[in-house]
C-alpha cells in the first residue's frame, strides 16, 4: 500500500500546478474548496490559528478529492515537522529558509536516520496505521520539500539552496520579500517584482520547481510565463472577504429603480 504523492509527481513531470491557500482553520471550509478542482491546497499553520489536530482534519477532508494537501509549517523545526508528517502530511512548505545549511536541515527533518533526524513511529496515519510495507525505507520518496525564500539573504543564496539534495522546489513569498527589502505592505512594487522575475528564472535554471503566491492575476500570468510551476492563485480568506464585500457593494451602489 504505497501512498503516492500527486503533488510531488507533478513536480517531477514539470507540470504547472495551481493552488489555493487555506487559512480559515476549518476542515469544513477546506472541504468546500477541495472540491473546486485545484491541484493543491495549502493548510497554513504559520499565519493562521490552525493547530496539529486541525491540520489532521483538513488532510482528512482533502483526501476525498483529487487535490493534494500541502502543509506550511510554522518554522523549520524538527519536532513540529515530525508531528505534521506523522498525521499524514506529504508535502511541506518551510518558511524563511535563508541558507543551504537551513535547507539541508529541512531535508533532514523529513528523513529517517541515517540520512535524517525524523523520529520513527510505525503506527501513525502516515503509515496507514502500520499497513504501508517498509514505510520507513521509502517515505522520503513521496515527501515533497518546498523551501520558502523571503528575504535578501535567501535570494543571495538561492542557487546554493536549490543545489541541496532533497529540496524539490523554492517558493517566493512576495509580501515578506517586499517587507524585508523596505516596502512593507506592498505586493506589487516594480523593483521587487523584477527581483521575483529574476528569482523564478534562477530557480528553473537550477532545475528546481519555482513557486510563488500570486493573487494578482497579472502577476500570476507573468510568472507562469517565466517558468513558475507551483502557483498559488489566492486564499480562502481573501475569496470570502473580497467576495462578501463585492456582493454588498453591488447593492449599496445600485440606484433605486
Amino acid at each position: 500500500m504505497r501512498v503516492s504523492n500527486t503533488f510531488k509527481q507533478g513536480i517531477r513531470d514539470k507540470r504547472i500546478q495551481f493552488g489555493l491557500w487555506s487559512n480559515l482553520a476549518s476542515n469544513y471550509s477546506t472541504e468546500v474548496i477541495a472540491g473546486a478542482g485545484y491541484d493543491w491546497i495549502v493548510i497554513d499553520t504559520e499565519h493562521s490559528p490552525t493547530d496539529l489536530e486541525t491540520v489532521l482534519g483538513n488532510l482528512q477532508a482533502i483526501a476525498a478529492y483529487p487535490t493534494a494537501g500541502v502543509v506550511r509549517v510554522p518554522w523549520n523545526d524538527t519536532v513540529t515537522i515530525k508531528r505534521y508528517l506523522d498525521v499524514g502530511a506529504q508535502s511541506l512548505i518551510i518558511p524563511y529558509v535563508q541558507t543551504s545549511d537551513e535547507a539541508a536541515a529541512a531535508v533532514a527533518n523529513v528523513r529517517y536516520p541515517p540520512s535524517g533526524v525524523r523520529g520513527v513511529a510505525l503506527t501513525t496515519r502516515a503509515t496507514r496505521f502500520g499497513r504501508v510495507p517498509d514505510y520507513v525505507r521509502h517515505a522520503s520518496d513521496e515527501i515533497a520539500v518546498i523551501v520558502q525564500i523571503e528575504n535578501e539573504l535567501g535570494l543571495g543564496n538561492l542557487e546554493a539552496i536549490a543545489a541541496v539534495d532533497g529540496v524539490d522546489g523554492l517558493f517566493i513569498g512576495p509580501a515578506d520579500l517586499h517587507a524585508s527589502l523596505g516596502y512593507p505592505g506592498e505586493i506589487g512594487h516594480p523593483k521587487i517584482l523584477s527581483l521575483i522575475d529574476e528569482a523564478v528564472g534562477r530557480i528553473t535554471r537550477a532545475g528546481k520547481a519555482a513557486g510563488v503566491f500570486a493573487p494578482v492575476e497579472e502577476h500570476a500570468r507573468r510568472w507562469i510565463g517565466m517558468g513558475a510551476s507551483i502557483v498559488a492563485l489566492g486564499s480562502d480568506i481573501g475569496i470570502l472577504a473580497r467576495g462578501a464585500e463585492a456582493l454588498l457593494i453591488r447593492f449599496r451602489d445600485a440606484k433605486p429603480s
